[in-house]
């Protein structure tokens, strides 16, 4: 048996089911009950600062010309 069909039986069959399984796994764990406390955290940094500048912004010196 060629190298070719040899791989290409492996990729119909096996690393299918390989990624199959782990395509199901990371949905399971992107939606499981307790990450979205951490996805809602991170939906939120660009609204963190949004009453005051944060504190090492103004520290900055700004661009010379």
């Amino acid at each position: 048996m060629e190298t070719y069909s040899l791989l290409r039986q492996f990729a119909d069959s096996w690393m299918l089911l390989f990624l199959f399984t782990f395509f199901f796994g990371v949905v399971v764990w992107a939606f499981r009950p307790g990450a979205s406390k951490l996805y809602e955290d991170t939906a939120n940094i660009p609204f963190r600062h949004a009453d005051k500048p944060a504190a090492g912004e103004a520290s900055q010196p700004e661009a010379q010309k």
